[in-house]
């Protein structure tokens, strides 16, 4: 006897103004099963489940949960049938406790204790049960992303989930953070859970996943079994046509020194040193790859060499030495020198998301003489006609300057902070987390561009948490951890091991084991 799938969706449609983002789409995911959805940023994931989630209404189709058709107008009722979301960015209130935030919108009566008591104790078997460890009482804020998002799971199982819907979870994961989330969602499965994992990552599709459909510009091409499938089957799946899943490059050819830092110190808003002493250097025509766990200085490396942030020692940009005390330098003087940058954060520092994106394509360059119409007047619309352009080259979806930033996915807004600084061909590029959040066919662009501008003869700063990405992108790696540069690697020479080491602080002998 067959039992009724967790989720069946029957022809779902769902169109934004002239944009088809699903189309006819028909899923089904099994009961107790890890089912994931990919695709190209742009072909319609995040939508198919939105709707599912309540947050948008299908235009057509039919939603059967368990076997059974049920409306689902909004979240509420999501959570009624059993459904529960894990966003990309997470719903949380930064000031509130895990606890408070697990019961809010959840509380069992107008008075608050006997809920946050009885969370308490569930919150202690749910922690138990799934290896979701989270103190109740820490704040948000000061937990790590990996933590917060353990708290929105916990969250979606308090309010009685048997549907776990999760958005690209590990797009701001370390890659121990990575391992636990996947320990997890196997606990999940085996309690009985069902999960739908909307991801990018093909490792993670093979490593994790039981079943995987592909969508490709709104429309459903395939369902698999996992194990009957291949990286290289889905990527041409996705994209449509054969994926390059390693960068092809030649040898570096460095010329002159671009970029000189000597004993670099960083301190945060608090006092704290959080870059202690670091010199390196970059060359024209190479790449070097600052490899480590989030949180170990290099943020604000790139910040300081961004013109974001102040610091003391000596950073030079061919030959001249560049002001860090934050007085008179900023990201546009920067620019001026040659420097461009491609921010890890793209919607806090890399874009204004209520602007739309013909804006964001100039913002840093917009003195530019070739935008003026005359010194009082700026050409719209002949940026506008830029942006556009630079948009088809870097095959955003969909390429229409006129929406705000916050319309596109997380990896189309990558795109866009993308063109504005590649098209500029800088003497020296600071990019950090370049491919966080793009899909397997913009990766490679995005690698090729970057391989492109390096053999232009071009020096590239690479800040990148994916090992593969170093590896594969850079022709020196260099390990931060603690603020501190722990050494320096050939990638020719070195392994994920060795590198892995080295980011936990492990240096020398036991490193190079």
């Amino acid at each position: 006897m067959t039992t009724n799938p967790a989720i069946e969706l029957r022809g779902i449609s769902k169109a934004f103004g002239p944009v088809q983002a699903n189309s006819d789409i028909n899923l089904r995911v099994e009961r107790g099963t890890i089912h994931g959805i990919i695709g190209e940023n742009g072909a319609g994931k995040s939508t198919l489940m939105s709707i599912l989630y309540g947050f948008y209404k299908a235009d057509a189709g039919e939603i059967l949960i368990g076997g059974q058709p049920v409306a689902i107008p909004d979240s509420q009722a999501a959570i009624r049938a059993g459904i529960g979301m894990v966003f990309q960015h997470f719903k949380l209130v930064q000031n509130f406790t895990v606890l408070e935030n697990v019961v809010l919108g959840a509380e069992d009566g107008a008075l608050l204790r006997p809920s946050l008591a009885k969370a308490r104790k569930l919150l202690a078997d749910l922690a138990r049960d799934y290896e979701l460890e989270v103190d109740p009482d820490e704040v948000i804020e000061e937990l790590s992303v990996g933590h917060q998002q353990r708290v929105e799971i916990l969250k979606a199982l308090y309010r009685q989930a048997d549907i776990l819907i999760l958005d690209e979870p590990t797009g701001v994961l370390t890659p121990a953070e990575a391992d636990h989330l996947f320990r997890i969602l196997r606990g999940l499965k085996e309690q009985g859970k069902t999960v739908v994992l909307i991801t990018h990552k093909l490792r993670e599709i093979m490593e994790i996943t039981d079943a995987v459909s592909v969508m490709r510009r709104g429309e459903m091409v395939a369902t698999v079994t996992t194990a009957e499938t291949s990286p290289e089957q889905l990527a041409e799946l996705m994209v449509g046509r054969k994926v390059l899943l390693r960068v092809d490059k030649t040898p570096a050819v460095p010329g002159r020194t671009v970029l000189e830092v000597e004993n670099l110190r960083v301190s945060d808003a608090d006092g704290v040193e959080r870059v202690k002493g670091i010199s390196f250097s970059i060359r024209a025509g190479e790449i070097l790859g600052i490899a480590g766990v989030a949180g170990n200085g290099q943020s604000q490396l790139l910040e300081v060499l961004g013109g974001i942030s102040p610091a003391t020692g000596t950073v030079r940009v061919n030959g001249d030495a560049i002001d860090l005390s934050g007085r008179h330098s900023n990201g546009q003087t920067r620019r001026a020198r040659g420097i461009a940058h491609v921010p890890e954060d793209r919607q806090h520092l890399g874009l204004i998301m209520d602007f739309m994106a013909w804006e964001n394509v100039i913002f840093g360059y917009h003195n530019d003489p070739a935008y003026q119409k005359n010194r009082l007047i700026m050409d719209n619309a002949g940026i506008v006609r830029e942006a556009q352009a630079k948009m088809k080259r870097f095959d955003v979806r969909p390429p229409i300057p006129t929406l705000q930033a916050k319309s596109f996915s997380g990896g189309n807004q990558q795109k866009i902070v993308l063109a504005r600084e590649l098209e500029r061909a800088p003497d020296l590029l600071l990019v950090g987390q370049p491919t966080r959040g793009v899909d397997i066919g913009a990766i490679e662009f995005i690698h090729q561009r970057l391989i492109e501008l390096r053999d232009a003869g071009k020096a590239v700063l690479l800040v990148s948490v994916e090992l593969d990405e170093i590896l594969s992108l850079s022709d020196r790696i260099a390990v931060m951890f603690d603020g501190r540069i722990m050494g320096e690697r050939d990638p020719a020479a070195t392994n994920e091991r060795e590198l892995g080491l080295l980011m936990a602080g492990i240096a020398g002998e036991g490193a190079a084991a």
